[in-house]
């Protein structure tokens, strides 16, 4: 387990919480900043803050990733799928819910509408060559290892 220090960035944010004591990802809860909830209509995306700003240790990025049931059973997902916090990033932690149903979704105050998972990352240093490591696969793309 790591510490993270995080920072309460309006009144009304709901701390995030783990579901269950060996939950990878803990959830994350709607901040609509004074209002009781608000009406996704189909296909659209709204930015929905969570009022938390983190402070992740050396090493560590935050990942936002969409809550199953939300998305089989509402259709709301994080509209860029997966994202991608810095470890420099210490804003409100925002979450662009889409709504992929063909039906207006609500969104109340203190909704769960994600998860985030804190996952150690490594900097590359990239040194140009004329010529990369020949494989079996070589330079075959998509499809290319099945049938």
């Amino acid at each position: 387990m790591i510490d993270v220090k995080i920072k309460r960035l309006t009144p009304t944010a709901t701390i995030p919480t783990y579901g269950s004591i060996k939950a990878a990802g803990m959830d994350l809860y709607a901040d609509l900043e004074g209002k009781d909830f608000i009406c996704i209509s189909p296909y659209e995306t709204v930015k929905i803050g969570t009022g938390w700003g983190f402070d992740l240790p050396e090493g560590y990025c935050a990942i936002i990733l969409a809550r199953s049931g939300m998305a089989t059973k509402q259709g709301l997902a994080p509209a860029n799928k997966i994202g991608l916090c810095d470890e420099d990033y210490k804003g409100n932690y925002i979450v662009p819910l889409h709504n992929h149903s063909t039906e207006n979704q609500v969104v109340r105050q203190g909704d769960r509408i994600a998860q985030l998972m804190f996952v150690p990352y490594v900097q590359a240093n990239l040194i140009e060559v004329d010529k990369l490591t020949e494989t079996e696969r070589g330079e075959g793309g998509f499809g290319s290892t099945g049938k």
